[in-house]
């Protein structure tokens, strides 16, 4: 009898949590799309046919049933939460690697990421082929600074093996106080290596737009790292900065670019593409998941010739911005292939303050490409060449402080290192501004 008070409790429990858990996915997903986002006219996928309720409340008895053992027989006392947790996470997991159950920590400390300044080495990671890997380390961040690069497989974190590791839980481990270190241990299979980087972490301030220049003969250059809520008026602002100083053409360098918000990059396309064309649409189960995004920007950016910089490191947003000008032939993209993540995940917080991130779509580049395990392949591949450093020779330290106080030095200025692929992207500038004044000409 007391079996089947349980049963029966623990059914209402659950049906109340998925009507719960249906409510929140419609409200997030109208907090995430855009006011102006429009429903794609495309045909309903097939449904599957529905179970049977009685074959649902089957499965819920097993489960309840399994609850109650383990509750019973295991050996030591567990929480009941920590089961139900346990068993969330091990439900939600088994769809696909970026789906996860986040438990009140998690779930906070996803929000603290999101504003842009959080405790950590900072890269930005996902599993890939059942392992922790790295899509790409973060400007200007310790883990940068250390050499670790995209495509490394994290094996290790201090003593751990990731062998299984959820994204929540490798987070939890890279995460942590300014000023303490982590032991990560990579697989580099370019150079079949293992190796070990300690890393202080630091206090990660995530800035979008890094170090907007004119590179030489008015050509712009700007770097774009993350798709954060202010990205794209940072990246309005470096605009209007640049075309002051009278530049002709752009490079927009989108590469070990993670991606972010959708939106966002919706909105950065937008600023090159002409009014009204297609950016990118989105394709899920339910209806409420299918939008498509276009071009809003009154004004935008269609005159000048531009180049777009991708390689293995740029995934999601930067995929998004780089097949829609792809596919509108408004820039030519030169670099290495992207990392291939075209699915949207949306939060759906939960009663107890805990939360799962679940996909719901994927994003189509306007041609109809899916991205996602695909990726872009840009038109000039180019591979990345890093310049081969002769070793620095060993100075005897008393020396050098005897030709200090002798005489004292000037600052040195730190001359940028060459870059085949940026030097590539100008080549093909300078060779689209010759085509266009040939083509006036005639």
């Amino acid at each position: 009898m007391r079996k089947i008070r349980f049963s029966v409790w623990l059914l209402i429990v659950l049906f109340a949590l998925s009507n719960c858990l249906f409510a929140a996915s419609a409200d997030t997903a109208k907090e995430q799309a855009p006011q102006k986002a429009e429903k794609t006219q495309t045909a309903p996928a097939a449904k599957a046919a529905p179970e049977k309720e009685e074959d649902i409340y089957k499965q819920l008895e097993l489960f309840s049933d399994t609850l109650s053992i383990v509750r019973s027989e295991y050996v030591d006392d567990v929480k009941s939460k920590t089961l139900i947790y346990g068993a969330l996470k091990g439900m939600v997991q088994s769809l696909d690697k970026y789906s996860e159950f986040m438990d009140p920590e998690s779930y906070a400390e996803m929000k603290v990421e999101t504003e842009g300044e959080f405790g950590g080495i900072g890269i930005e990671i996902a599993i890939k082929d059942d392992l922790l890997t790295v899509i790409a380390p973060i400007d200007d961040t310790p883990a940068f600074k250390a050499g670790v690069k995209a495509g490394d497989r994290i094996v290790k974190i201090g003593k751990d093996i990731t062998r299984g590791i959820t994204l929540v839980e490798a987070v939890k481990k890279l995460r942590g106080k300014p000023g303490t270190p982590v032991t990560i241990t990579v697989l580099r299979e370019s150079e079949n290596k293992i190796l070990d980087f300690t890393i202080t972490r630091d206090t990660i301030k995530v800035k979008s737009i890094k170090n907007p220049r004119v590179l030489e003969d008015k050509i712009g250059y700007i770097k774009l790292s993350i798709f954060q809520e202010r990205s794209a008026r940072d990246l309005e602002d470096a605009l209007v900065g640049l075309e002051k100083q009278g530049i002709d053409s752009l490079i927009l360098d989108l590469r070990n670019d993670p991606g972010g918000l959708l939106n966002v990059a919706a909105e950065v396309s937008g600023k090159f593409l002409p009014t009204g064309e297609m950016i990118v649409y989105t394709k899920g189960r339910n209806n409420k998941q299918e939008m498509e995004f276009r071009v809003k920007d009154a004004k935008p950016r269609t005159d000048y010739p531009m180049v777009v910089l991708v390689d293995q490191g740029s995934a999601s947003g930067s995929e998004i911005v780089a097949g829609a000008l792809q596919d509108h032939k408004r820039a030519v993209l030169v670099g290495m292939k992207t990392f291939g993540k075209g699915s949207v995940q949306t939060v759906i917080p939960l009663t107890d303050g805990s939360a799962i991130r679940l996909t719901t779509s994927k994003h189509y580049t306007p041609s109809g490409r899916s991205i996602h395990g695909q990726g872009i392949t840009p038109d000039i591949v180019v591979e990345f060449k890093p310049v081969k450093k002769e070793p620095a020779p060993k100075q005897d330290p008393d020396e050098v402080f005897e030709k200090l106080e002798q005489q004292p030095q000037k600052p040195s200025v730190k001359k940028e290192e060459y870059d085949n692929q940026l030097q590539t992207a100008v080549d093909v500038i300078k060779t689209m501004r010759i085509y266009r004044t040939s083509v006036v000409k005639k």
